[in-house]
């Protein structure tokens, strides 16, 4: 019987990569239970390999070819999707975002990278990378823009972003660029293809003052979190976790604007972008 065959790891790969290791395991009548024991996991990680909600790295792809007899091709597949367009804190969580269900988003300094615009990110990276080549620059900002056509599709994912009201503020690129950023945010909200709320600053302390928090839900896995900061992310899936950056999530949802009276302060704020009004 043949093998499995070598995959792309540029079209969908993670959930190609885990039909292939359920494939394999059945075939070699394992249960993720039984697979996981000899690599110290769980057979509930076994099942998020196999569903494309993790990513498969070098040290387990190594023994699970061992263990499955598969002649090295989970090592080679993994070092193959290893190669990411998307810097290394980040490409485990993009990947997992393109095959989430339900993003909830809460954006601290900056409007969530699935809603920016060319201008916005190219000011955002700039930023990041002052001395970086326009090549690198506009790689970054392609990459990004690439994971924005998840809103292709007009009900899936569920994207609900909640916006500190200081990414409303700070001025990213000038008064041109963030009135363009802002309306294309009211123009998602409008087409009723995102659901986007402001905190305020006269919400006061809130539950998420230390960050930026993204919560990612699925059809077939249980929900992770994702939590980062410069040069730096991690893709949660401990349950107790989770709950509590769930429940962070919930609270900020009690202290927003609704989404009409958000609407009205993006509105408000993008028309002083446009008068020149910047506020500090």
């Amino acid at each position: 019987m043949a093998g499995p065959k070598d995959l792309d790891p540029s079209s969908s790969p993670r959930a190609m990569i885990g039909a292939e290791l359920r494939h394999a395991r059945e075939r070699k009548g394992l249960s993720q239970t039984e697979l996981g024991e000899p690599l110290f996991v769980s057979g509930s990680f076994i099942g998020q390999l196999e569903a494309g909600t993790r990513r498969l790295h070098l040290e387990y792809a190594i023994p699970i070819d061992q263990i499955l007899e598969t002649d090295g091709f989970f090592e080679r597949n993994c070092r193959a999707l290893a190669k990411s367009k998307y810097p290394d804190h980040f490409a485990e969580a993009a990947e997992a975002e393109a095959i989430a269900t339900a993003i909830r988003e809460y954006a601290q300094m900056l409007i969530p990278g699935l809603l920016q615009t060319r201008a916005y990110a190219e000011a955002v990276f700039r930023a990041y990378k002052p001395t970086a080549t326009e090549a690198e620059i506009d790689a970054l900002v392609a990459a990004r823009l690439e994971r924005a056509h998840l809103l292709d599709d007009p009900t899936t994912p569920l994207l609900w972003a909640i916006l500190d009201e200081a990414a409303l503020r700070r001025s990213v690129g000038g008064g041109k660029v963030m009135a363009e950023a802002l309306r294309h945010v009211m123009d998602l909200a409008r087409q009723h293809r995102i659901i986007v709320q402001v905190l305020p600053f006269g919400a006061g302390a809130h539950a998420s003052m230390t960050g930026a928090l993204k919560l990612l839900e699925f059809d077939d896995a249980p929900p992770l979190s994702f939590v980062e900061g410069p040069d730096m992310g991690k893709l949660l899936d401990d349950p107790a976790t989770v709950a509590r950056h769930t429940l962070t999530f919930n609270l900020l949802q009690a202290a927003v604007l609704s989404p009409q009276d958000s609407l009205a302060l993006l509105e408000s704020v993008a028309q002083d972008y446009e008068h020149g009004e910047e506020h500090p």
